[in-house]
């Protein structure tokens, strides 16, 4: 891979790290605001299916957040990894001529 592809894959990532933890933190706000979407869809229901819909539905916000966040902190190690054993290492003498300089 080439270094602007891995730089990419990096922003790609951290964009992907940052829903994550947008997903991971306001998990409670999105899974309650969509039960009460479906209460207003459904005009009434018991207590405890309600309880039970506010569970899921954060439930599905904290794993889909901890997907994200996990998929794309792996991918920025690995796209770091890549960059570093692609970067060719420094010969003895291009050191001692930076030093003299």
């Amino acid at each position: 891979m080439t270094r602007e592809k891995l730089n990419s894959l990096i922003v790609f990532s951290m964009m992907s790290v940052m829903v994550g933890l947008i997903l991971l933190f306001f998990s409670v706000n999105f899974g309650t605001a969509l039960a009460e979407v479906w209460l207003m869809q459904q005009g009434s229901a018991d207590t405890a299916k309600y309880l039970i819909a506010i569970e899921s539905y954060i439930q599905n916000f904290i794993v889909a957040g901890g997907v994200l966040f996990g998929i794309g902190l792996a991918t920025i190690m690995f796209s770091y990894y890549k960059i570093l054993s692609t970067s060719a290492p420094a010969s003895k003498s291009s050191l001692e001529n930076r030093e003299i300089k």
